[in-house]
């Protein structure tokens, strides 16, 4: 499988509905937190955040559901680096069962590099990172994300 695991956790019992499934809503918990991971794996970590009071922010996210996920459950999530530039950054992300094979959501999530103080504004990733997601993005694309796809998600470039 193409992409990078960022996080491994359980299916907790206050995620699972009166069926016995997975709820919609923790799918994006578990999304979430694997942009976290994936924060953590690029260097956008808790004393960068500290130091440098800038972080990510998600501004907008396609959740698709494949698979029901019953407990109990261990979920993997695969992050791929589908785009970035100076200030954005586009992921897609796989959520599996450890130990089956399917995928069994996706979702694509379109995020901001912010620094927030003072204000909040958006800023430019610093070089370092910049880097490294651009690593990940060439190592990603070796391989596709298949993710199924919405509303196109993309990086708009302005022609200079």
């Amino acid at each position: 499988m193409s992409g990078t695991l960022v996080l491994t956790t359980a299916v907790l019992p206050e995620w699972i509905d009166y069926n016995g499934h997975l709820r919609d809503a923790y799918y994006a918990v578990a999304v979430s937190s694997g942009l976290d991971a994936l924060m953590d794996v690029v260097g956008l970590d808790a004393a960068y955040r500290t130091n440098t009071h800038c972080t990510l922010y998600s501004v907008e996210m396609h959740l698709h559901w494949l698979k029901e996920v019953k407990a109990p459950a261990q979920l993997a999530l695969w992050a791929h680096v589908l785009d970035v530039d100076a200030k954005r950054l586009q992921i897609g992300m796989d959520v599996k069962v450890t130990g089956l094979p399917e995928v069994v959501a996706t979702a694509e999530t379109m995020l901001v590099h912010v620094n927030q103080q003072p204000e909040v504004k958006v800023a430019a990733f610093p070089q370092a990172i910049l880097t490294m997601l651009q690593s990940l993005q060439q190592q990603h694309a070796a391989t596709a994300w298949a993710g199924p796809r919405s509303r196109s998600l993309q990086i708009v470039r302005k022609s200079a």
